[in-house]
């Protein structure tokens, strides 16, 4: 099945055909990125995929992949009690660790996903993410269920950047637009196709 055939439910009831297709755009924007995950993982050992670079923070592409893991599935956990705790995260070791079971992970997200309407994206929830390094409680806000997945969207992509240098100082190849952001992409591609028209 490719991303472009995605079976979406269809109760579209009550929403206009704009806010659906942006909906949809969401939706599928996931797919294809927990796609390119399970992509990645597939390619990995558990060695290289555990491996922490000193020069990078000590990270590796598991830790920072189950962060990114994580927060779909505090949404995910939150969808259904209007309430998603960015700070409530699984942190499971086996994901950072194992990578058939992180891709285990990505495909059940995947499937969850799968499951969501283009109507359920205006679901109005709260939404708790400690941004602030002062003592005291984290912050709620007043959010939607679709805005909520583009931020764990946008979030995986810089993690997805780190990921890249980090396969990279070990010497693995990875796709050219791998961790590079879509608006940056399409910025790049808008300024190719400038650069190659004729001058007049």
């Amino acid at each position: 099945m490719t991303a472009d055939s995605i079976p979406f439910q269809s109760d579209t009831a009550g929403i206009s055909s704009e806010a659906t297709d942006s909906a949809q755009r969401i939706l599928a924007a996931a797919d294809i990125l927990l796609k390119q995950g399970e992509s990645l993982l597939g390619g990995l050992t558990p060695e290289t995929y555990a491996l922490r670079v000193a020069t990078v923070l000590n990270g590796s592409i598991g830790g920072h992949y189950r962060h990114c893991l994580d927060h779909f599935v505090s949404l995910l956990r939150g969808a259904n009690r209007a309430f998603i705790d960015f700070d409530e995260r699984a942190r499971d070791v086996r994901v950072e660790s194992d990578p058939t079971f992180a891709i285990r992970t990505t495909q059940e997200i995947r499937m969850a996903l799968r499951d969501w309407s283009p109507s359920m994206m205006s679901i109005a929830v709260g939404a708790r993410c400690e941004v602030s390094y002062q003592n005291g409680d984290a912050p709620v806000t007043g959010s939607t269920l679709g805005r909520e997945l583009v931020y764990a969207i946008t979030h995986a992509i810089h993690h997805y950047a780190l990921i890249s240098v980090i396969a990279r100082l070990q010497g693995i190849e990875l796709p050219a637009d791998f961790g590079v952001a879509p608006s940056t992409s399409a910025q790049q591609q808008r300024s190719a196709t400038a650069a190659s028209m004729p001058s007049r």
